[in-house]
């Protein structure tokens, strides 16, 4: 299920990408009951507020890295570097690493 989530969020992301001006991310209440959300609605990089996790998607370890200094995400197979103000620098609470939509915001997993 968990995967599910995270595919059907990695498939909104890239439409994002691949469509930026049809379409805004908007939260429709599936994660009104998490008790993450109040933090991952106040989450913000360099480039300002992330949102929130209903606009983000789940990161596998085997999905991101670093290189050269900085962060990279595999999205369909290609790699794609994250600029610098993407980064969240707060503490992972979540566990997994984290991006959201036109790489506006990426957290590192935890265990980095």
């Amino acid at each position: 299920m968990c995967r599910l989530v995270s595919l059907a969020a990695l498939t909104f992301c890239l439409t994002t990408i691949l469509v930026p001006d049809q379409l805004v991310a908007r939260d429709d209440g599936r994660f009104a009951n998490s008790p993450l959300k109040p933090w991952f609605d106040r989450l913000a990089s360099g480039k300002g507020l992330c949102c929130s996790f209903a606009d983000g998607f789940s990161v596998q370890d085997v999905d991101w890295d670093t290189q050269d200094g900085h962060y990279r995400v595999r999205i369909y197979g290609q790699w794609l570097v994250v600029p610098g103000d993407a980064v969240v620098t707060e503490p992972n609470r979540f566990g997994s690493a984290v991006g959201n939509t036109q790489i506006r915001c990426f957290m590192p997993g935890a265990g980095t």
